[in-house]
């Protein structure tokens, strides 16, 4: 017994019973080798953090650059543009989801109202585009006394070269370029210029006032975690805009160098031969339906003009499908050019594209919409004598800001106002490219039960019970005109029938 025990104690290495020594496995990436091949390539790669790495020199490169591109770029335009156009479109309209339907009714009415008071569609495409070409956009929730309506909340948009620090909080840690936040990473407030720094006044300076955050709506697409500010959507492909320039106007200077020359005077003489003399680089202007002789021993050649080139078309095409690829577009929308395309890869690419428009939808009515509509309501309710679940809430106060150009304007800095209730954004509908085929398998999935009214509206940006309310009263004002749908055919038919007899 004491041996036995002693023997299961004894410790067995494993390497002893498969008589082979043990060997430690190292994992092996060919990607993190630096090689003479392509260490010129990864020269540049670093290790900073997401707000190190996008410091306000290198956003304000970046901004400057895209802007200049789709001022003078027609694609670069054209594809900011289009984005923005299919993201917002006409602009959200909303469905209050609470039990109350003479409420969500009022509520909605009035909402549209103001928001058709103050362009909110028009804004909300240009914080749109600014996301694109600049990477982030601002607006601040203040009140202002010429909207047309009884809620004079407005939104203000900001560039933003305007949100930045001053020098004395440059190296603050707990602000980023403008931004002050608290210990938890969270926004307190907005450091914003009164000036923009890009204005020509004779007095522009660093002077600015902090906005609470509940006043600063912030709409950017954080790419690395730890990020404050926006880069532009469009950067990566911000050479590529130039190199498709600079190859579109190398083509046609070529193919209008080759055109100066009608043609050319040769000879197969040697320099001494019996070709008569001529004067070189000499100029002969030529008439129309006139026959020329040459001088001795001298042929004349045209110029063949090889331009465009036959890659010319192939490589714009290329280009611009890379330039969209980072926003998920696809190159017949980019170029605004589906001649090469047939309805299945058409409607293949386009799937894509519209899954990332109502992402951006779906982001929009987050940071944005929702913002807007929780001050909105605090204003409505004050209005309306409504009972506020926010009443035990304290004010911080309003902050007046304004200029000798710019009229009065009041900041709303209300703290934590009251939960957005339940509600719904609807956006334009996307057209189908076959509206039969879509008709008839919207019929389908209703029939089977595996869709809704509510989700086939939406579908097409519209409010479900709006549209039955108002198909209810089509149907009334039809059978009181006593007119039927059903019979209005026939009788034309057989009208008709009768005519040719």
């Amino acid at each position: 017994m004491p041996e036995t025990a002693a023997c299961e104690k004894t410790p067995i290495r494993v390497s002893a019973l498969r008589g082979v020594p043990v060997r430690r496995v190292r994992a092996r990436f060919d990607a993190a080798d630096t090689t003479d091949n392509n260490r010129r390539h990864w020269a540049r790669a670093d290790g900073l953090s997401a707000d190190a790495a996008a410091t306000p020199g290198v956003r304000f490169n970046l901004r400057t650059r895209c802007r200049y591109e789709v001022a003078n770029n027609s694609y670069a335009r054209g594809i900011v543009l289009t984005l923005a156009n299919d993201t917002v479109g006409t602009g959200p309209r909303l469905q209050m989801l609470t039990p109350d339907d003479a409420l969500n009714r009022r509520i909605e009415t009035e909402f549209h109202q103001w928001a058709q008071a103050i362009n909110l569609a028009e804004k909300l495409r240009t914080m749109r585009m600014a996301r694109a070409q600049d990477g982030e956009s601002f607006a601040v929730l203040a009140t202002n006394p010429r909207v047309e309506h009884p809620v004079q909340l407005d939104i203000k948009l900001v560039e933003a070269d305007q949100i930045t620090s001053s020098w004395r909080d440059a190296l603050d840690p707990n602000e980023i370029d403008g931004i002050r936040l608290d210990g938890f990473g969270n926004p307190v407030s907005y450091r914003m210029l009164k000036y923009h720094p890009g204005d020509t006044g004779l007095f522009i300076g660093d002077e600015g006032i902090d906005i609470p955050a509940s006043a600063m709506i912030h709409y950017f697409r954080t790419d690395r975690p730890g990020q404050h500010r926006g880069t532009p959507e469009i950067g990566p492909a911000i050479e590529l805009f130039a190199q498709l320039r600079r190859f579109t106007l190398a083509v046609l200077s070529a193919a209008e160098s080759a055109a100066n020359f009608a043609g050319i005077l040769y000879t197969d003489s040697p320099p001494s031969g019996e070709a008569d003399a001529v004067e070189p680089m000499d100029q002969i202007e030529l008439e129309r339906n006139m026959l020329l002789t040459m001088p001795g021993g001298w042929k004349m050649g045209q110029v063949e003009p090889q331009q465009p080139a036959t890659t010319y078309a192939e490589f714009k095409k290329e280009i611009l499908n890379e330039i969209a690829r980072c926003l998920n577009m696809p190159f017949n929308v980019a170029a605004g050019n589906s001649s090469g395309y047939n309805y299945a890869s058409g409607r293949l690419d386009h799937q894509t594209y519209y899954k990332s428009i109502r992402v951006d939808q779906a982001f929009m009515a987050n940071r944005v919409l929702d913002r807007i509509l929780n001050a909105w309501l605090w204003e409505w309710a004050l209005l309306n004598g409504f009972p506020r679940r926010w009443d035990s809430v304290p004010e911080t106060g309003d902050i007046a800001y304004g200029t000798a150009s710019m009229p009065l304007q009041r900041i709303q800095a209300k703290e934590s106002l009251m939960p957005v209730p339940s509600r719904a954004w609807f956006w334009d509908g996307m057209e189908h490219v076959d509206p039969s085929k879509e008709a008839k398998a919207q019929e389908t999935r209703l029939k089977n039960n595996t869709t809704t009214l509510a989700l086939e509206y939406a579908r097409i940006g519209m409010d479900w019970e709006d549209a039955i309310r108002q198909r209810a009263r089509e149907k009334k004002l039809i059978r009181d005109l006593e007119m039927t749908e059903d019979k209005t055919v026939p009788e034309a038919r057989e009208d008709e029938d009768a005519v040719q007899g």
